[in-house]
């Protein structure tokens, strides 16, 4: 049997976002300390983390003594140097491992990991250079979405281009990078399925949901996804082999087209996603506590729905609305304690559980 890290441990964070700062909630509810590690000053994890150290991911004296200073390590987001991770492997186990992140922070890797998988994606192609430009806009066509191989999100390091005379523009005003061009898909709705993995192999997903994006950025979450029934098998199947092919000890976010030819995986995150927040209230185990139960060699808790659960993200000034929702006993509120609002920004998630009767 795989050892159990035990409650008084503590879990190492890198990175303080807000996801951070709920799994740094769900790990002391279970007894654990934390210790976050973030570039950011007053990041909204630091606000309730045990210890916060303040440094750059390259900095190896700190991340030294960081390592030394935890029983275990997670991380909260892609945009972390592998070399950081693979640094704190030789001083404690990192979970889930750098070689994941390798995989699932570098689209063109992630995109051809999942179709060594079997799994269906959209069309793509590499360009890192002219030439490779223009053979992909032959093979992709138009219309089509370039997007930086690394350090994009929410729709971030992505240009549509509708002619293929505007490809070396596009490509252009992503700085010339290594980027991957992708067709579009015909989708009836977009969906994830969020998939933990254990340190002994057992997997348990969360049901489907729908997932209804405003500008490239999540809006709002539907639990149970309203198609369900048709697509549920296939992916939890799809989300059980991507796991375990990359050896995932944790949460995978497998996002999805639905299309009336089936499912197609966009992308992946190994990590809690933003279409899971939902479970916090709406199901038995909430996707914070189910990683920390994941990484420390806990069984895996329980996933089901409570009943039908709406998770409304709160963009930019939405954040002010928090005092319509205390006015109704369904909602829960969180806001993630960041101090400047940003068009866009997420500075919080509503979550509202109509539960069965």
């Amino acid at each position: 049997m795989t050892q159990i890290t035990p409650p008084g441990s503590t879990i190492g964070i890198v990175g303080g976002g807000q996801l951070g700062r709920m799994l740094a909630r769900a790990a002391s509810r279970m007894g654990y300390k934390t210790h976050i590690f973030t570039p950011d000053k007053d990041s909204p994890a630091s606000h309730v983390a045990t210890k916060t150290t303040i440094g750059a991911y390259q900095d190896t004296t700190a991340l030294r003594a960081f390592g030394q200073s935890v029983d275990v390590v997670t991380f909260e987001f892609e945009n972390i140097p592998a070399e950081t991770l693979t640094m704190l492997e030789t001083l404690v186990a990192v979970r889930p491992k750098p070689e994941v992140l390798f995989t699932t922070r570098h689209r063109l890797r992630e995109k051809e990991f999942i179709r060594a998988q079997g799994i269906a994606t959209a069309p793509f192609a590499p360009v890192r250079n002219a030439a490779e430009l223009a053979e992909a806009m032959k093979t992709i066509g138009t219309p089509s979405v370039l997007k930086t191989c690394e350090l994009g999100y929410d729709g971030k390091g992505q240009v549509v281009i509708r002619r293929v005379a505007d490809a070396e523009n596009a490509w252009a005003s992503l700085g010339k990078s290594e980027c991957i061009l992708e067709g579009f898909v015909d989708f009836t709705a977009e969906a994830s399925i969020i998939v933990a993995r254990s340190t002994h192999a057992e997997a348990r997903c969360y049901p489907l949901v729908e997932n209804i994006h405003r500008e490239h950025i999540l809006h709002k979450t539907i639990a149970p996804a309203p198609f369900i029934d048709t697509h549920q098998e296939a992916a939890v199947r799809m989300a059980k082999k991507l796991a375990e092919a990359l050896d995932v000890v944790g949460l995978l976010a497998v996002e999805l087209f639905v299309t009336p030819e089936g499912l197609l995986v966009n992308e992946l995150a190994p990590r809690p996603h933003n279409s899971g927040h939902w479970s916090i209230e709406g199901a038995p185990t909430g996707q914070f506590e189910q990683h920390i139960r994941a990484i420390c060699g806990w069984a895996l808790g329980d996933t089901m729905p409570r009943g039908r659960v709406e998770m409304i993200n709160l963009l930019g000034d939405d954040w002010k609305q928090w005092e319509q929702y205390a006015h109704q006993p369904e909602a829960h509120v969180h806001l993630y304690g960041k101090t400047e609002s940003r068009p866009g920004r997420k500075m919080g998630h509503v979550t509202i559980v109509k539960r069965h009767p």
